[in-house]
């Protein structure tokens, strides 16, 4: 499952530079897929869906840092446990239970964005 953040965040931003695939946005700053990732250009996602990796797309919370779902691999493939979760201070990174994913589909993603 790919982690969330909650309203209890207190906008420190440690947790962002901790990020491998820069899944890890401020409040109100717009993010790109090719942002700490290999991906450029037209990109196809293994389920079909298209999207263009240099665009930017809309923030999902506008006033505490967020987590981008497509993103989060739980740090698979590159350290034993989310760091962001090990860093933040107040505890506000969480499971997020509206994306649960097994470990296979979060090493997948993580080949995926470091190609």
């Amino acid at each position: 499952m790919a982690i969330k953040i909650t309203d209890d965040c207190i906008n420190c931003g440690a947790c962002e530079p901790e990020c491998p695939n820069a899944a890890i946005y401020e409040g109100a700053i717009d993010w790109r897929w090719k942002d700490k990732t290999t991906l450029s250009g037209k990109i196809t996602f293994p389920d079909g869906t298209e999207n263009d990796a240099d665009a930017y797309q809309q923030a999902y919370s506008d006033d505490v840092y967020y987590i981008v779902p497509g993103k989060c691999t739980e740090c698979k493939g590159f350290h034993e446990e989310p760091q962001c979760k090990t860093v933040c201070p107040v505890d506000c990174c969480i499971d997020d239970p509206d994306h649960r994913e097994a470990d296979e589909t979060l090493f997948d993603r993580q080949k995926f964005l470091h190609q």
